[in-house]
């Protein structure tokens, strides 16, 4: 390694912006000329070398001193927040209905800024990419920030020597000279022991500290943060979090979503309870739920059936299923199984199940040549009566609406079915074709024999339940509180180091501490109280 000798003298290592003897700063081998005698010696790193402030070489050091700077790490957190903000301007797309079209909701919802707010990508901003890579970078600003300037300082302070340079002792803040031959050094280090400092000598020379372990709060806070942050991001892995949403029907057998195919859920019933405006225990409520002008839900809950798969998964393969636990689930209180939580969150009631028709003549409903019922979770492509008729189904909207003239569905949920039927009577080529929905019957030609009716239909009520798995929470609630170790262990104790020299007529006094000054000054003259020593002067407020 290379050294430095400053003009005092002393050898310093390569790198060092201040003498570690006299304290002034040096450049080569000289100190930096102009007023920086009657400078304060900053002692924010105690004169340690960093080394962003060393090494500009090569495209690591530039990388290395971008990262390092306190103004970078600002900026991005800056950054993070406004974009953070802009996330809450409007509901992210995990909020909103789960069973409509996220282009079309903000459009409707919200207009022109809605639709800018979905085509900018906004509506998934925390999980995208951009927003992970600012996250990732103030991750790595804080690591090489703390690195840069923790190992400097630990070194620094690691080995401090009592015996310091004149310049050094005249440039601390906190300074005064005492000219006399009575001053009781035995009384002045007893006295420092009681206010619990750690004492070192060196050839007469005196250095007293205590609370060392407070300079290291921001570096606690940075190992707080980083935690929090890789915790943070670990939500985004599926093995460690787990966010997703399952529709289950009444009497159907799902996949439980995010299980990997090895859990499955079965919805028994669904029952729903509303606040009755005539119950005496609900009269308190009575003219909300007249506002309200119409069924106030109470409670909600989905009786099921957890099943767990025994067998191999093998894609279209059907799951051997064996009972895990018969349970209900309702709000605020889960199904938890393994590490997943099953959590009550939406309903949808009376969704049609199936649909009865029957064929007869175009002007008399009373003939029936035939029936067909149609599941309408999942229709057939042909129906074939036994009366020799066939139904195709041309076009199936689950639940449709008219724009522009032509039917489209706006969602894949059968809540107003409507088809495009094609009929093939036994004793004819020609096919009909008509348009069937509730509340329509449109003959396509106008020239139908036949008409097709709806008979009879079915119903059943669905629920909607948020499949959780987190186990990013302890990571997340530990980085929370080392942060909070750090913030209190930087802001409740302060660094505080007394250095005493001794001189043929008398001592020089200095006093150092990262924060606090009041207290140190106050300290400071109580460990000199009896010694003869003279108060230090605070030599910041003399220049002012």
């Amino acid at each position: 390694m290379n050294e430095i000798t400053c003009e005092c003298g002393h050898v310093n290592p390569e790198g060092t912006v201040l003498c570690e003897a006299c304290g002034k700063p040096i450049e080569g081998n000289q100190h930096i000329n102009g007023n920086e005698d009657k400078k304060l010696l900053n002692m924010r790193y105690d004169g340690s070398a960093r080394r962003s402030q060393t090494y500009n070489r090569t495209i690591v050091d530039k990388i290395w001193n971008f990262f390092s700077s306190v103004k970078v790490g600002v900026w991005l957190i800056v950054l993070t927040l406004i974009a953070s903000a802009v996330g809450t301007i409007l509901p992210q797309e995990m909020y909103i209905p789960p069973n409509v079209d996220p282009a079309l909701h903000y459009r409707d919802q919200y207009g022109l800024l809605g639709q800018i707010y979905y085509q900018l990508g906004f509506h998934n901003l925390f999980s995208s990419w951009w927003y992970m890579l600012l996250l990732a970078m103030i991750g790595v600003s804080i690591v090489i920030a703390s690195i840069d300037r923790f190992f400097p300082l630990y070194k620094t302070l690691k080995k401090q020597k009592p015996r310091r340079h004149e310049m050094f002792m005249k440039k601390q803040r906190i300074f005064g000279v005492t000219e006399s031959n009575q001053i009781d050094l035995e009384l002045y280090k007893k006295n420092l022991k009681k206010r619990r400092f750690k004492i070192y000598e060196q050839d007469g020379h005196i250095l007293a500290e205590k609370n060392r372990f407070a300079r290291w709060g921001p570096y606690v806070n940075h190992i707080g943060l980083i935690i929090f942050l890789i915790g943070s991001l670990l939500r985004f892995v599926p093995a460690f979090y787990i966010d997703d949403f399952i529709w289950v029907r009444e009497g159907e057998t799902s996949m439980i979503p995010g299980t990997e195919g090895k859990y499955y859920i079965k919805n028994k019933d669904f029952i729903l309870e509303t606040y009755d405006e005539n119950d005496q225990t609900d009269a308190r409520f009575k003219e909300a739920i007249q506002n309200q002008g119409g069924p106030i839900p109470k409670t909600f809950q989905t009786n099921a059936v957890i099943y767990e798969r025994t067998d191999e998964i093998v894609p279209g393969k059907e799951p051997e299923l064996t009972e895990l636990k018969d349970t209900q689930a309702k709000m605020n209180h889960p199904i938890k199984f393994d590490d997943f939580a099953l959590y009550q969150a939406s309903y949808q009631l009376n969704e049609f199940k199936e649909m009865t028709f029957k064929i007869h003549d175009k002007g008399n409903e009373d003939t029936n040549y035939g029936e067909f019922t149609v599941d309408l979770t999942d229709p057939k492509n042909e129906y074939t009566l036994d009366s020799g008729y066939r139904v195709e189904i041309d076009d199936y909207f689950p639940e449709y609406e008219m724009q522009d003239g032509a039917p489209v569905s706006v969602s894949k949920f059968p809540k107003n079915p409507a088809f495009v039927f094609t009929l093939y009577p036994p004793d004819s080529d020609e096919a009909e074709t008509s348009f069937l929905g509730i509340g329509a019957n449109v003959d396509a030609s106008g020239e139908n024999n036949y008409k097709i009716g709806l008979v009879n239909f079915d119903v059943r009520d669905v629920t909607g339940l948020t499949v959780k798995k987190d186990h990013t929470l302890p990571l997340i609630a530990l980085g929370g509180a080392i942060f909070m170790i750090g913030v209190i262990q930087g802001m409740y104790w302060n660094h505080r180091r007394i250095w005493l020299q001794p001189k043929e007529n008398g001592v020089w006094i200095a006093g150092h501490t990262n924060k606090n000054w009041y207290a140190l000054r106050q300290e400071i003259n109580k460990v000199i109280s009896g010694t003869h020593i003279q108060e230090p002067q605070d030599q910041y407020e003399m220049k002012e």
